[in-house]
């Protein structure tokens, strides 16, 4: 089983030497793989009408993960780079095949595109998409995106996009795996239909129910197809590494570490975090 870290941004400030510290120690510890959430906004709760019910606020920094991957990517060499999850329906679906085909080309090959549909409709609205049909669109948009990725040329027209004899150039290094996460039925079914892995968060109990529901909706009949848990509110370390434990004995391919959300007020704090669990792990570099 792959074992990554979740950058910790929204505790962070936007510090670029953070970006660097986290991203050095993530490969010098031995992890796997970098997470990176997404939000292009953020957005104050108050006086919506229909409420916002998502977690971040006008307060929490975010950066834009394919920047801060490419930045990276040019200060390491061996881990992957994961969105998790990239808000799919709110961006031109050519412009991320774009973006994305370069920082896997960039990188080496290192990119795992984890695509969603949020829950922050003041984002929609400022980027000029319809909320409302954000489930549609992201189903259309995958089966785009890996024909941007492969095709020499592709004549395109769904009910969102066209394109019209149009090509990529230059093309990632090979197809750029595309993971599902959410925590609705909808995104469960989207996952085992279309992606190739799916992002779970959440507690560890219904984490496992909702593996469950992946398989159960086709998952367990697609061969390689991928399970990342993204261990939101694990605890400290021994229990994270006892969480990561019981994911891979369920069958997980991937385990992300996430330390927001623990009381930790600076860089060093995090990286003590990191440190531990990846001992307690046996990670190659502990």
């Amino acid at each position: 089983m792959e074992i990554g870290f979740v950058y910790p941004q929204t505790e962070l400030g936007g510090d670029p030497g953070a970006v660097r510290a986290i991203g050095r120690a993530t490969e010098q510890l031995g992890f796997d793989h970098l997470l990176a959430y997404d939000h292009v906004l953020g957005a104050t709760h108050a006086d919506r009408e229909p409420p916002l019910w998502g977690p971040y606020t006008e307060r929490d920094p975010f950066h834009d993960p394919f920047v801060m991957f490419a930045y990276l990517a040019g200060m390491t060499e061996r881990i992957h780079f994961a969105t998790g999850v990239l808000i799919l329906p709110q961006r031109q679906t050519v412009l991320v095949a774009k973006q994305a085909a370069d920082l896997d080309l960039l990188s080496g090959g290192r990119l795992r595109l984890g695509v969603g549909v949020g829950w922050n409709y003041v984002e929609y609205d400022a980027l000029g998409q319809d909320f409302s049909t954000r489930g549609r669109r992201a189903d259309e948009q995958i089966d785009l995106l890996r024909r941007l990725w492969t095709d020499d040329l592709v004549e395109f027209t769904g009910e969102f996009d066209a394109v019209d004899r149009a090509t990529l150039i230059p093309r990632p290094m090979g197809p750029i795996p595309v993971w599902v996460g959410g925590f609705s039925e909808a995104a469960f079914r989207r996952g085992a239909t279309l992606g190739d892995g799916f992002m779970y968060a959440g507690t560890e109990d219904r984490v496992m129910g909702a593996l469950e529901r992946v398989r159960e909706l086709g998952a367990r009949e697609i061969p390689g197809f991928g399970h990342d848990f993204v261990a939101l509110r694990s605890g400290g370390a021994a229990d994270v590494a006892g969480a990561a434990e019981r994911w891979s004995e369920a069958g997980g391919t991937h385990f992300s570490v996430v330390s927001m959300g623990l009381g930790f007020d600076s860089v060093d704090a995090h990286l003590d975090f990191m440190g531990d669990v990846a001992r307690r792990l046996a990670l190659p570099g502990a």
